[in-house]
C-alpha cells in the first residue's frame, strides 16, 4: 500500500485515516488512489467508519460499500464493531487490487457481491460458511474479532489467518472464474499447473479433512489446504501472489529498502517479471520475521516457496497482473 498526503496541507496520510492532522476531512477516492477533502463522504463514515468518497454525487455509498449485499444486524453485540473492521480489510484489498485494474471504473467486467455475516443474530447463533460461489464472496464476521482469529487460527494449525487474508483467499475464487471467462487459453494453461478443477470438490474436501495433507505437501503447494484440490491451490497461491506485492509495495513506501531492491521509486504493482518481485518479497519477509520476533511476536510471513510453489506463484502472478477485462 502506497503512503499518501493530505490534499489540505500536504502532510502524511495513511491507507485508513479519517482526518489529517491540520483537522482537514478526509475522503479516499479509489479511481483517483488518493485523498481527498469537499467531497461527499461514503454512507457508512459515521456508521462504521468508512473514509472513501461517495461513489456517486450526493449521499450514496462508496465502491467498496456498495459491493456488501447484506450486512449483519448493526445493533446485537459486537456486530457493529466487527462489520467495521472487515469492511476496513475489504477497502484495503480492492484498493490494491485497483492497481492492477480490477474492479476499478475501467474494469468492465463483473465485480464481486459481498455477504459479510455474524454468527450472532437476533434469531439466536448462525452457521455461516466462508466462501464463495457465483460472484457471491460470504464472509464470517466473528475472525473481525482478533481474539477469535488466534482462536481458530490455532484450532486449524494455520500460519497465517486474517480477515484480509480470506478476502484475498475468497476473492482469488472470483478472479478465476473472471479469467476462466474472458481468457479462452487460461482453462488448459491453468489445468497444466495446478491440476483439473473439475474434480469434484466436496469429494476432494472430504478427503482432506480425514486424512489431512499429502506426504512432502510442502514441495508441491504453499500451504496444506492447497493441497486439497485445484481451486484450492489457485485460491491460495493467488492470494500469496497479493500478499507479496502489498509486502514489497508497503516496504518500499515506507522507505524500507533492503536486498535485492534498491529503488524507492519501484513500482510493485507495475511489475511485470515476477522473479525479481518474488525474489525481493521474500527477502523483506525474512527480514521483517527476524524484526517481529524481536517484540515477540509471530511471523509476518513464515512461508518457504519451494521449485513447484514458485512456479506456480510465478503463473498466478502473470494472470492477476496481466489484467484482463
Amino acid at each position: 500500500m502506497r503512503l499518501f498526503s493530505c490534499p489540505a496541507c500536504n502532510a502524511i496520510a495513511f491507507f485508513s485515516n479519517m482526518t489529517c492532522v491540520c483537522g482537514a476531512e478526509l475522503m479516499f477516492d479509489p479511481v483517483q488512489h488518493g485523498f481527498k477533502v469537499n467531497v461527499p463522504a461514503c454512507a457508512n463514515r459515521t456508521e462504521i467508519r468508512c473514509n472513501w468518497a461517495a461513489e456517486a454525487e450526493g449521499a450514496g455509498f462508496c465502491r467498496s460499500c456498495a459491493m456488501t449485499k447484506v450486512i449483519p444486524d448493526a445493533f446485537r453485540g459486537d456486530n457493529r464493531m466487527l462489520w467495521a473492521s472487515a469492511e476496513a480489510s475489504k477497502r484495503w484489498v480492492l484498493a490494491t487490487l485497483a492497481r492492477w485494474g480490477w474492479f476499478t471504473t475501467e474494469d468492465a467486467g463483473q465485480s464481486p457481491e459481498f455477504h459479510l455475516l455474524s454468527e450472532n443474530t437476533a434469531s439466536g447463533p448462525a452457521v455461516v460458511v466462508m466462501g464463495h460461489a457465483n460472484g457471491l464472496v460470504t464472509i464470517n464476521l466473528a475472525e473481525a474479532d482478533p481474539v477469535e482469529e488466534v482462536r481458530r487460527r490455532e484450532a486449524l494449525s494455520e500460519r497465517l489467518r486474517t480477515m484480509t487474508v480470506h478476502f484475498r483467499h475468497e476473492i482469488a475464487h472470483f478472479l478465476f472464474e473472471r479469467l476462466t471467462a474472458s481468457r479462452p487459453e487460461f482453462p488448459d494453461a491453468f489445468r497444466a499447473i495446478f491440476g483439473d478443477e473439475r474434480e469434484d470438490y466436496g469429494e476432494a474436501l472430504k478427503r482432506h479433512y480425514a486424512n489431512g495433507p499429502p506426504a512432502g505437501w510442502a514441495d508441491q503447494f504453499i500451504t496444506p489446504y492447497a493441497s486439497s484440490h485445484a481451486h484450492e491451490d489457485w485460491a491460495e497461491t493467488a492470494a500469496h501472489v497479493m500478499h507479496l506485492t502489498d509486502m514489497l509495495d508497503s516496504a518500499v513506501a515506507s522507505k524500507l529498502l533492503l536486498p535485492p531492491l534498491n529503488n524507492l521509486d519501484y513500482d510493485a504493482y507495475a511489475e511485470q517479471n515476477p522473479d525479481p518481485l518474488i525474489d525481493a518479497a521474500a527477502s523483506y519477509g525474512v527480514a521483517l520475521n527476524h524484526v517481529n520476533r524481536a517484540m515477540g511476536h509471530d511471523d509476518i510471513y513464515p512461508f518457504v516457496h519451494k521449485p513447484v510453489v514458485r512456479a506456480k506463484l510465478v503463473a498466478a502472478h502473470g494472470w492477476l497482473s496481466g489484467f484482463a477485462a
